[in-house]
């Protein structure tokens, strides 16, 4: 039944809201999905779209607890609990990171037995599926049992969104051999090796994040959202400099002309719009957390993410792999 629900869509997140939110919400629903905006009262653009009203916006730079707490009547917490509620199977927002953990956490609740929910990044691997980086920025610090459950979701996600039959898991550390790491690491190595329902492979590195030596990859928040930064900004760096060498020089242009078509689609696989954001795994709905940046095209690529997670009963699929961790 769920999977009929509309997925709720915060129209005031991200730096190209509402316009370009309002927008994918359009194309979504063209294509099949359903979808509800959730926004002011007189937000424009919403057609026959319904509507849940919130009056609120929370900030990109407000305070995530005390913007959730204070802003009850907020996009984010209004979305967050259409899915509390049962009028809505999953939220997506471009907005506050924080807030929107905040709003998934307090108003959906954590799976039981979840000790902190995790931020399941897709990481681009150039000819296959991409790996999963999780947690890319939901807990700074943790503990080493909760790299275990990390782990477990990861695997879930990875196999329930990538179609990967049995992910393979590595921790995140600064040299493959067992002892390399600080005692986050150490301990938490074990604790992984010990594990009976996912495929630990050891430890790997931070080149190995767009290889696929894992399809998903432990880490505390702090590093994960350094790592991932770093990629992205990477990534940028080096596309806008290959397009920049090609139209360095008129000469180029035949032998651009011939690589285009081979080069676009690598574009596409490595660009972030494509993947349309990162799942909130352990609360207890989908919510789908998609960079401040994104436009329409984004946007919709994240509803489509929600959607199929909402089929996948992915959430149902996290319980089961906690409960019988």
């Amino acid at each position: 039944m769920s999977s009929v629900l509309p997925i709720a869509v915060d129209a005031m997140g991200g730096d190209r809201a509402p316009d370009e939110i309002v927008a994918a919400a359009h194309q979504a629903a063209a294509a099949g999905i359903a979808v509800a905006l959730v926004g002011p009262s007189d937000l424009a653009g919403v057609g026959d779209l319904p509507l849940f009203e919130a009056s609120e916006v929370i900030a990109m730079d407000d305070d995530p607890a005390q913007g959730v707490r204070r802003k009850k009547d907020s996009t984010l917490v209004r979305a967050a609990e259409a899915v509390r509620d049962g009028r809505a199977s999953a939220m997506i927002s471009a907005g506050n990171t924080g807030a929107t953990m905040a709003a998934a956490l307090l108003r959906m609740g954590r799976i039981r037995g979840v000790s902190r929910p995790a931020i399941a990044t897709p990481l681009p691997v150039p000819g296959h599926t991409p790996n999963i980086l999780l947690d890319a920025g939901a807990n700074a610090e943790v503990q080493p049992e909760w790299l275990v459950q990390f782990a477990q979701m990861g695997s879930v996600y990875a196999r329930h969104r990538f179609g990967v039959e049995r992910p393979r898991v590595g921790l995140l550390s600064i040299g493959e051999e067992p002892g390399k790491g600080d005692t986050l690491r150490k301990e938490a190595y074990d604790l992984l090796a010990a594990a009976t329902n996912i495929d630990f492979i050891g430890n790997v590195e931070g080149r190995d994040m767009l290889l696929k030596t894992a399809d998903v990859v432990v880490t505390d928040g702090f590093t994960g959202n350094v790592v991932l930064k770093t990629l992205e900004g990477g990534v940028k760096v080096l596309m806008k400099a290959v397009f920049a060498a090609f139209t360095s020089d008129r000469a180029n242009q035949p032998h651009v002309d011939a690589l285009l078509p081979s080069l676009l689609p690598l574009v596409e696989q490595m660009s972030p719009d494509t993947y349309g954001g990162a799942m909130l795994l352990g609360v207890d709905g989908v919510c789908i957390i998609s960079h401040g940046s994104s436009n329409a095209t984004a946007m919709l690529n994240g509803i489509k993410v929600a959607r199929e997670m909402v089929d996948h009963d992915v959430v149902s699929q996290l319980r089961a792999a906690i409960a019988g961790g």
